[in-house]
């Protein structure tokens, strides 16, 4: 049984990773889940909120929180059932604020995140918030605030609420590098509504064991190492993602990972040598010296194995005949062609654009469309080139990825400015004559 725990572990861990890379690859993680429905990036924060909850700093403090708040001295099951809810209620008040600043906040410097040094930023955050999954330091408060929070508001509806409210502080330890990284998503989004219920969702996964224990009275395992193993998995699931976030910002390290059926399997094969050395299941707290050498190595191993993965499932499939001239080169042929122009602003660094290479222009509809137009592709990568800062002030080009539809005579038909679907482009494409 000890075993399993580690194998689990590393499945959800690749499956959470999976789901934090979809999010990553464009300028917003999860609106590109609500396009599949509204309930996709919920279900990502929803589970996030429940492994949260699993960890060393939440999971002992169950049963004990619901016998402050009363639902273990309830009278009935349905007081337990309200109690527990009440509870869950006060929770996600707590975080459901937080969800909202980051909407709002994303509004304010969503152009400064397309910046490849903010990028980086965010990178280093990432790093430093797995170092603490890792046990390098904690974000915990003096132990006489945790011990003061944990105990207010008392017995009944008033009491759970309170003490559902003032819970997150309690487990900050271990909700602060999860929530870090859910809200640098959001803030990417510019969603005030994405943002409350992405929080909401969290609440509520972080939420589900103590319901589960104060309305049915469930038993749940013991404490145990098992808890350290979901910090090892969070831990990994950050590393990856801010190298892949690095990646994004300077292309250089993509170019690294080697292509084909052997890039695949030698990531899988570090992942799985990763797995082994004790990248999960070993705990740098009570392992010797060479366990801990072991787990350091495990770590290093996953985090590659599972960066180059995600780098090659990611990589953007063959698309346009694009050329690679100036604007002014393009469009004097155009036009002596009497061709529509389609003009495509981009950049190594921006997730959406290579979306929209990899499903958009990839299209079978949208290459055939397309083919009667002269394709002028920009790389802004470098915004500091004289052309193509030129280029970018001439289109009046406010940010990446920016897609603009001319017809033959030069007018500008239609401008994106964000991921569109392929039957979007087509509709414009097709209107450009």
């Amino acid at each position: 049984m000890r075993r399993v725990w580690p194998i689990a572990f590393s499945f959800v861990a690749l499956l959470f990773s999976r789901a934090a890379f979809a999010a990553s690859s464009g300028n917003d993680a999860f609106s590109q889940a609500l396009e599949r429905g509204p309930l996709a990036a919920m279900a990502a924060a929803w589970l996030g909120g429940i492994l949260v909850s699993l960890t060393p700093c939440v999971y002992p403090m169950v049963a004990v929180t619901v016998s402050v708040f009363g639902a273990r001295q309830a009278k009935s099951r349905f007081e337990g059932i309200f109690l527990s809810l009440v509870f869950v209620a006060g929770i996600v008040a707590m975080f459901v604020p937080l969800g909202v600043a980051a909407g709002l906040t994303g509004n304010l410097f969503g152009a400064a995140l397309q910046s490849r040094w903010v990028i980086a930023g965010i990178s280093l955050l990432f790093i430093a918030m797995a170092f603490s999954m890792f046990g390098a330091f904690e974000f915990a408060l003096p132990s006489s605030w945790t011990n003061r929070l944990a105990t207010m508001g008392g017995i009944g509806l008033r009491g759970a609420f309170v003490l559902g409210l003032v819970s997150g502080l309690v487990a900050a330890p271990c909700t602060g590098p999860v929530l870090t990284g859910i809200l640098a998503f959001i803030a990417k989004t510019r969603s005030v509504a994405l943002g409350a219920s992405s929080m909401a969702a969290f609440a509520i996964g972080l939420g589900l064991p103590f319901f589960l224990v104060g309305a049915f009275a469930v038993q749940l395992p013991k404490s145990g190492r098992w808890m350290v193993h979901v910090k090892s998995v969070f831990g990994i699931v950050l590393l990856i993602v801010a190298i892949y976030f690095l990646g994004n910002a300077f292309p250089g390290l993509l170019r690294l990972v080697p292509g084909g059926n052997l890039g695949l399997t030698a990531a899988a094969a570090a992942v799985l040598l990763g797995v082994a050395l004790g990248a999960v299941h070993r705990d740098f707290g009570s392992e010797t010296p060479r366990g801990k050498f072991s787990k350091a190595v495990g770590i290093l191993l996953v985090t590659l194995g599972g960066f180059a993965a995600i780098a090659l499932i990611t990589r953007p499939a063959a698309t346009l005949d694009w050329e690679h001239v100036t604007f002014g080169q393009a469009q004097a042929r155009a036009r002596e062609q009497s061709k529509p122009m389609l003009v495509d602003f981009g950049a190594a660094w921006c997730g959406a654009c290579k979306e929209l290479d990899k499903q958009t222009f990839s299209h079978p509809s949208v290459g055939e469309e397309a083919s009667r137009f002269l394709a002028l592709k920009v790389d802004a990568t470098n915004d500091e080139d004289p052309i193509v800062a030129s280029t970018i002030k001439q289109l009046n080009v406010v940010g990446l990825p920016t897609v603009i539809v001319f017809d033959s005579q030069g007018k500008e038909v239609k401008r994106f400015t964000d991921f569109v679907t392929a039957d979007v482009m087509l509709a414009a494409l097709r209107s450009a004559r």
